[in-house]
């Protein structure tokens, strides 16, 4: 007589099969579960239990459980059942009518819900309503701005500029140019209190304003350093003249590529005599309202960030000396931003977004 211990049959459905196999594909929020559905699986298939165990890395006790388990109550018995303790207070009818209240109300006193107003209205707590929202990734308090183009050349724009990015043409240099213009030197009313243990940094709210500057900058797409100028002004001849400086910076046998908006400044008769005199240097124009595509915006971004919206400059002068040791930092040791997404891939984006909107109801 063979000695051991007797098993029962397993045998499974096609639904119930189904199920197993999409319980065990699960993520690592519900291994349990997709661990249990694999040792029914395997067992399935006439493996004993041993076997499974070794496979799975659990005893053999275990696989033994779970399978008598399956037999008995079948893909019930593998759920988890319920664990004692305080009875739940917040149904799913208390989370649906929250999140349907935060979509697609307002409050009678503001723009927007917070968790206060939220709680008293719904009457739950303050914490459940962040718990319901973090789990919705709901954030009222916040909101981003966008606009779209309408230039009637946006794709062949976009296809142009994102090609120059992804295939930059042999022996030239493509440079993202842009102005940032009318920059300030602040200086603050009563000086600065430095920041110190238990204490942030505080400031007056107010300022003296000790004259603006513009800074012409022109990004290698490829290597990330920059060629730049200040001047007082911002119009074509000041631009003219950073083409000048262009041009004695980059080597003779390269061709020029540059990527600019569509500033009135770039597109006047006198840059039209410059650049039909240097026939090397081709222009190509961001779509409107879409400079996020010129990566020197992005270095600006992180020059405001870092130098000017905190900084402090009694004169012109000691604000361009700060811009200047940012830039030589910056060219010091170059860190290009690397175009990643295809034409096709931004434009797919946009298309999304166009269709998210003309379908949210306003």
């Amino acid at each position: 007589m063979p000695r051991g211990h007797w098993m029962p049959e397993l045998t499974v459905s096609a639904d119930e099969r189904e199920t197993l196999e999409r319980w065990a594909r699960r993520p690592t929020t519900a291994q349990a579960l997709a661990q249990r559905a694999r040792m029914i699986l395997a067992c399935a298939e006439g493996r004993p239990n041993d076997h499974v165990a070794r496979g799975e890395r659990v005893t053999r006790q275990t696989v033994g459980r779970w399978r008598a388990r399956f037999v008995s109550k079948r893909l019930d018995g593998l759920l988890d059942e319920p664990r004692p303790g305080a009875p739940r207070q917040i149904t799913d009818e208390h989370v649906e009518r929250v999140v349907r209240w935060t979509l697609e109300t307002k409050p009678q006193d503001a723009t927007h819900w917070s968790t206060r107003a939220m709680a008293k209205r719904s009457g739950l707590s303050q914490s459940a309503i962040s718990r319901i929202w973090r789990a919705f990734a709901l954030q009222p308090h916040r909101v981003e701005t966008f606009k779209l183009s309408t230039d009637p050349l946006f794709i062949e724009k976009v296809r142009d500029i994102v090609g120059l990015y992804l295939n930059p043409p042999d022996k030239a240099l493509v440079l993202c140019v842009d102005e940032k213009s009318q920059i300030q030197a602040l200086d603050r009313s009563q000086p600065v209190l430095p920041m110190r243990p238990g204490q942030v940094e505080r400031r007056t709210h107010d300022y003296t304003r000790h004259g603006t500057t513009t800074l012409f900058a022109a990004l290698n797409a490829k290597s990330g350093k920059l060629i730049t100028e200040f001047r007082r002004r911002q119009r074509a001849r000041e631009f003219r003249k950073f083409l000048d400086t262009i041009h004695a910076r980059v080597p003779a046998t390269l061709d020029v590529h540059l990527i600019l908006d569509n500033s009135s400044t770039h597109k006047t008769p006198a840059i039209h005599r410059w650049l039909t005199r240097h026939p090397r240097f081709h222009l190509h124009f961001t779509p409107t309202s879409s400079s996020w595509i010129n990566l020197v915006e992005r270095w600006f971004a992180a020059l405001t960030e870092k130098q000017l919206r905190r900084g402090v400059h009694r004169s012109t002068r000691e604000l361009e000396a700060a811009i200047r040791r940012y830039i030589e930092i910056t060219n010091g040791h170059p860190k290009p931003f690397v175009w990643t997404k295809t034409a096709d891939e931004l434009l797919e984006s946009v298309a999304r977004f166009c269709h998210r909107i003309s379908n949210s109801g306003h």
